[in-house]
């Protein structure tokens, strides 16, 4: 039952995708443009460009998923689709698993495959590419699920995008301070591990307490 819900909510998530494409790709443009503008306005220097490269990736995907985090549940809110969430036979928390996954997929992930790409823009060294993927891919689910908290509970609001950041970013802090981090710290030459494994007891965190959150704010924001 629970795998039957999945897939539904998937193709039709991938449907709606399909026929927004336009809407879809603003995350990614989004984190593009933030990464162009910053190699332009240092310069394009490789001495200058290096030693910021790697936060200012994480701060591109920081705010592309930022961007899309408004319309994580609203769409849902408003066609009745969350009503119907809340009767379906599995339980809500799955749903909204599912749901965070497909932001991930479709705000981070195009943003991480095209890491290696933005990294020769801003000259970030090859060496340091491994652990800068290594802690995006660990990282950038964190973002996503600390989202989806803040996207429920301020699903009911109009115009709630300022808002949606004030919550957001505080949260972010800290995924942002040790992603950026391991990589620094892996440029001087240091242990990197430690900053990897709070981000990789973060996700663990966030993937057992952030949807069954999520689900009783919905409830709440519903109620």
């Amino acid at each position: 039952m629970m795998r039957s819900a999945a897939k539904a909510l998937i193709t039709r998530d991938l449907r709606l995708l399909w026929q927004r494409r336009g809407d879809a790709m603003q995350p990614a443009l989004f984190a593009l443009l933030t990464v162009v503008l910053f190699a332009l306005a240092l310069g394009g220097d490789a001495r200058t460009l290096a030693p910021v490269a790697a936060a200012v990736l994480w701060v591109a995907v920081l705010l592309a998923g930022l961007l899309a985090l408004d319309s994580l549940f609203r769409s849902d809110a408003e066609d009745g689709s969350l009503e119907q969430w809340m009767l379906a036979p599995v339980p809500l928390w799955w749903l909204v698993l599912v749901r965070t996954v497909m932001h991930w997929l479709t705000t981070a992930l195009p943003v991480i495959v095209a890491t290696p790409l933005l990294c020769e823009l801003l000259h970030l060294p090859r060496a340091q590419l491994p652990m800068l993927m290594a802690s995006l891919l660990l990282g950038t689910p964190i973002l996503s699920l600390l989202g989806a908290v803040v996207a429920a509970l301020t699903v009911g609001m109009r115009r709630a995008g300022i808002l949606i950041a004030l919550l957001a970013l505080p949260l972010y802090v800290p995924v942002l301070v040790f992603g950026a981090g391991a990589v620094s710290a892996s440029a001087q030459g240091l242990d990197a591990s430690a900053a990897l494994l709070y981000l990789g007891a973060g996700l663990v965190i966030s993937l057992v307490l952030a949807p069954p959150v999520t689900a009783a704010a919905l409830r709440i924001a519903h109620n």
